[in-house]
Order: structure tokens, then sequence, then C-alpha cells
């Protein structure tokens, strides 16, 4: 006899872009824009919509979509992670058989384009190819769960880079480096032990201590470098818990230039992104 188990349903990539007209005294008035991307998944009493063809409780998702622009057109958020929740809240608060909702916000990386040294009021230029990211769950009669990110932070260094000391076996042919490019593109997200006064401030500090840490640290491995990142960022943001770092490493290999009758001084080399070693940990508290 089958029985139904865990089931969801939900929408997946509402695009949204928003202005939002500032009035500023000094400067005049200025735009700030947003670009987001909205996934939402609902779980509550909608067994028979899968069991007995019965649609009388199931919200359409074309209306979820709809119901992202219609909260967005008088939300007062200023970050993703406060838009998911007030979208979560109203579709709880205005549908009793869902039970719990998920809300996923990836917002692109605009930024105000600087003209002679002066920034412009109303146009924008995409500062980097990462996401901001959040997922946002609540059950009903519960509080917010919030993890907040950042997927594909692109970062390179070209030096204070080794990787010696491994093991080697009959199979081993890569050669130790003791000064190497270490790249990636990194997946991060944190967890709040308490919700921060202000999820962008919390936000650019873990960022600035992630990167911070990257640029100057002496990396023995890629484990070595993104454990003292996650610590950095602890230490940077004493409102998240634990910090989960996923950093591929995309090789950059030494060209041989002794056919051409070339020597290669960590000069000229060859990007490879595939395949590539993944390291990922948590670092908690």
């Amino acid at each position: 006899m089958a029985r139904l188990g865990e089931n969801s349903y939900g929408k997946s990539r509402v695009r949204l872009s928003r202005i939002t007209r500032v009035k500023d005294p000094v400067h005049g008035d200025r735009h700030l824009f947003d670009e987001w991307s909205v996934t939402v998944m609902l779980e509550g009493d909608f067994e028979t919509s899968f069991t007995a063809a019965d649609n009388s409780k199931v919200l359409p998702t074309d209306t979820m979509k709809n119901t992202v622009y219609f909260v967005a057109r008088n939300s007062k958020a200023a970050t993703i992670e406060e838009f998911a929740c007030e979208y979560g809240d109203y579709l709880l608060d205005n549908h009793a058989q869902i039970a719990k909702v998920s809300v996923e916000v990836d917002a692109k990386a605009w930024e105000r384009l600087i003209v002679e040294g002066a920034t412009e009021a109303t146009t924008f230029t995409m500062g980097g190819p990462e996401l901001q990211t959040v997922h946002a769950s609540r059950e009903r009669g519960s509080e917010w769960n919030v993890t907040s990110g950042v997927d594909g932070l692109t970062i390179l260094k070209t030096t204070k880079s080794a990787f010696t000391g491994f093991v080697v076996d009959k199979l081993t042919t890569l050669k130790p480096a003791t000064d190497r490019i270490l790249g990636t593109r990194a997946t991060i997200t944190w967890d709040y032990a308490v919700a921060p006064p202000n999820f962008a401030h919390a936000r650019a500090r873990i960022l600035a201590a992630l990167l911070k840490e990257f640029a100057a640290h002496n990396s023995m491995s890629v484990q070595h470098t993104l454990f003292d990142m996650g610590k950095a960022a602890l230490d940077a943001a004493p409102e998240i818990a634990r910090i989960h770092l996923s950093m591929p490493n995309l090789h950059h290999l030494l060209a041989d230039l002794s056919a051409f009758g070339q020597n290669n001084p960590n000069h000229i080399f060859v990007p490879i992104d595939e395949p590539h070693g993944t390291i990922e940990a948590t670092v908690e508290r």
C-alpha cells in the first residue's frame, strides 16, 4: 500500500527588479536598484492534492509569483533577508493550510557607476559575478531561521600560496609548490546566533573579513586558508554562530615551454577549471 511521504511545492526563479527613489537634499535625487530572483516552497495540508486529485487547498504557483510582486510593491525591506521574511509572513498570514514556508532570494551585485571620481545617481554597473543569497524558513508558530551567504565569490592571488608535504604514492604526479596561484569561486553561507540589527552591515563585515584574510594569508593549502577565513568572519561578526565555505581549487598550471627553448619562471600558466579540487568545511564557535 502506498503512502505519501514528505512533500512540498512552490515557485522557482521569480525575477524582480526594483527602483527605490531617494530624496537627498545634499546630492539630489538618487535611485537604488535591486535585481532579485525568488524561490518559494510550501509545506502543509496538501496531501489530498497528491492522493485524491483534490486541489481545493492548493495555492497556484502562479499566485505565488504574483504575490512576490504584490508584497514588493509596498515593501520597505532594504535587504534580501528582510524581504524573504516579509514575503513568507504574508503567505502564512493569508493561507491557513500552509504549515511551513521556505524562501530563497538571490541578488545580483549591481553597484553605482563612478565617473571621474563621482558616483552616478541613476547609473549602475555589475560589480561581480557573485550573488548575494539568503535561505529563510519558518514553521507556523515559530521564529524565522535565516541563513545568508554569497555564491560565486571569485577571487585569486598570485603568490603567498604553497602546497607541500602531501601524501605521495605510486600514482602521484603532482609536484610540491612553494609559490603558486590560488584561485577559487567560493560559495559561502552563515547562520545567525541572534538576528543582527542590520543584515546589510553584518554581510559587509563578513565579506570584508573574508577578503582581507584571503589576501593576507600565507596559505599552505586551500584547507588552511579556508579555516582562517572562517575564523576571521566569526571574529568580525559576533552575531553569527557558524560559517560554511565551499572553495573549489581552480588551478593555473605552469606551462611547459621547454619544447620552444624557453624557461618559465612562474610567468605563463594554463587555466584549468575542470577537473578541480573541492574543499569545504564549516567553521563554528
